[in-house]
């Protein structure tokens, strides 16, 4: 039975202009009585048109005109759909200018698997702090082997030091990274270089400080609480408009801005009751766009639920998302590297947690959670391991850490090697996070530039609260948080070259060997032994079979491979060790704190 999801077409919100060189301005404002059009001192009355939506038709209006809505005579208010706060987020609306052509007619997209993702924050990764510092060191990515950027969220958010999750305006860019058109120019410059662009979104809030969507209707309802106050109203009274301005923006973003994928933040926070879930109907829209304009769109979730049904066919009853963010694959690699095992990282630490998760992607898959304290998770059966990606390192895992301190603060060089080669030699899609593959040491921390006094403070201590057993947390609004935090691109240091010729090597070794880009589930064979710290991997293609040894104890472990050929050493990430020979009766030795990885064959004496 066909169970395949109609997109619906919903009225587009926000600034419009027409053929005739008009501009229709359209709002949502379903309780008010009046709604006026402020353009300077000229007040337009707006026409109801239906179902809560304003319109006012203007001619003659030019790029950089600045406008308000004025909602029953009285309260005056930016445009939800505001594609450009060029004077933040209590500033006017502007109309933005879109001068911007781009080159990139060639352009189809990347295949899921093909996908090495690198996760950047545009404030801290350059000097600059903007678009075009990023699109200055794309060369640097591109010959890094990364395939794709994932910027984090760049909706206007208050201020101009932000993570991007306080976002309160999802149509307009940041104005401290650039315009509109300077982000258009970076992922121009990305197609062009061949690397694809991920655009983080937040369709789970909206950030306290200048979100104005109350005053204009019911886009929150109480029915459903999260950690960031009420929920988006995804399935309440009056939902329909709140659902279409969210796949709007998501369509804007992948259409207008041509940006390849959507990160979507906190999935498992889109609570709704819906007959066909926000999440499904979502997908059901970018799958249309991906048809009409002949390009692959990728649609990623955020998804702590461990629920398969987020990322299977809507054939098979799921809501269709392309991928899913493994945060167990992390928690176990961490757990075993570090000895932590406070808070979440109490369900993990042991080697078969590891094994796990190389085998059924998630770890916990029905199993009962200590730190959940209840059965959690199902098996994701008959799902390609491409729709999974994994990190050692992102925003959340260094950023949310009292002090946002990386691991190249607190591991030897070899298991940032050992960590390296798990995520990238995984079956899964790997994802760094910026500056890790060079060791970074500057911290990733929590950083704020709020305007309101009481919502400083309470950020403040709400930070300290969390982690007054751990210690003193930085000052989220001291500038010197963020800037302690940008990257120090000091790559010329003996150690920062090493890492990263590493993470060269393991990016060339995965884009050169068939059997490291083979996503299907029965490719990929798990063996660990706990009491040995060691666990191998072995992964297959028609032409060639890989046999991956990672040992994460601090001994010399050996194991017994007994097969029909040879096995040829291609990768030792131990620098002090000779290529391992596996001796005539297949027993093989690998280096404490390591990965060895063989190439399975007939090689002759």
């Amino acid at each position: 039975m066909d169970t395949t999801i109609q997109p619906i077409n919903y009225l587009n919100a926000g600034v419009t202009r027409q053929p005739d060189g008009t501009t229709v301005f359209r709002v949502w404002a379903p309780f008010r009585q009046v709604v006026a059009l402020r353009l300077g001192d000229n007040d337009i009355p707006m026409n109801a048109t239906g179902h809560g939506y304003w319109e006012a038709k203007v001619t003659d209006i030019q790029p950089g005109t600045p406008y308000w809505y004025i909602l029953d005579e009285d309260l005056r208010r930016p445009d939800p759909a505001s594609y450009w706060q060029p004077e933040g987020v209590h500033g006017p609306s502007f109309i933005a200018a879109s001068n911007f052509t781009f080159t990139d007619h060639d352009w189809k997209g990347i295949a899921p698997e093909k996908l090495v993702i690198y996760e950047l924050h545009t404030g801290t990764f350059s000097p600059e702090g903007t678009f075009d510092g990023i699109r200055q060191r794309l060369p640097y990515l591109k010959d890094l082997g990364i395939t794709a950027i994932e910027l984090m969220p760049v909706a206007q958010f208050p201020g101009n030091r932000n993570w991007g999750y306080d976002g309160v305006f999802p149509f307009a860019v940041q104005n401290s990274y650039g315009t509109p058109d300077d982000l258009k120019a970076l992922v121009n410059a990305a197609h062009k270089a061949g690397l694809a662009v991920i655009l983080d979104v937040v369709y789970n809030h909206l950030g306290p400080e200048g979100n104005y969507l109350r005053d204009f209707g019911p886009y929150f309802t109480d029915k459903y609480k999260t950690p960031w106050g009420d929920a988006i109203n995804f399935d309440g009274p009056y939902c329909d408009a709140v659902r279409g301005f969210f796949i709007q923006n998501a369509l804007r973003w992948l259409d207008e801005f041509h940006i390849d994928a959507l990160r979507m933040d906190a999935v498992h926070a889109y609570f709704d009751s819906s007959a066909v879930h926000f999440t499904a109907e979502l997908a059901a829209a970018v799958r249309d766009l991906e048809t009409r304009c002949g390009r692959r769109k990728l649609l990623i979730g955020e998804i702590d639920l461990n629920d398969p049904r987020y990322v299977s066919p809507p054939l098979q009853g799921g809501y269709g998302l392309d991928g899913q963010w493994v945060d167990e694959f992390h928690h176990a690699l961490h757990a075993l590297l570090t000895g932590e095992q406070q808070g979440y990282y109490e369900d993990f630490g042991s080697l078969e947690a590891l094994a796990r998760s190389f085998n059924d992607v998630y770890v916990y898959t029905g199993q009962y959670s200590v730190h959940r304290k209840r059965r959690f998770g199902k098996k994701p059966e008959g799902l390609p391991f491409h729709q999974f990606v994994v990190f050692s390192q992102n925003h959340d895992q260094v950023g949310n850490r009292l002090l946002g301190d990386r691991l190249s603060a607190n591991l030897p060089v070899a298991a940032l090697k050992l960590a390296a080669a798990a995520v990238i030699l995984s079956p899964f899609i790997p994802l760094l996070f910026m500056g890790e593959e060079y060791g970074e040491k500057n911290p990733f921390r929590f950083f704020t530039s709020h305007s309101d006094p009481d919502l400083v403070k309470a950020v403040k201590e709400g930070r300290q609260q969390e982690f007054a057993h751990e210690g003193t947390a930085p000052d989220p609004q001291a500038e010197e948080t963020f800037n302690g935090s940008k990257l120090s691109w000091n790559i010329q240091d003996e150690t920062s070259a090493a890492i990263l010729s590493f993470y060269k090597t393991l990016l060339q070794l995965r884009q050169s060997r068939p059997a490291l880009q083979n996503t299907a589930r029965e490719a990929t064979t798990v063996y660990f032994r706990e009491q040995s710290s060691l666990l191998v991997l072995e992964r297959s293609a028609k032409e060639e079979r890989l046999l991956l040894a990672f040992n994460l104890g601090s001994e010399v472990q050996s194991f017994v491979y007994e097969n029909n050929g040879r096995l040829r050493e291609i990768l030792n990430s131990s620098v002090d060790a000779a290529p391992a020979k596996p001796a005539a009766s297949g027993e093989i030795a690998v280096p404490p704190m390591s990965v060895v990885v063989y190439e399975i064959g007939s090689y002759g004496n």
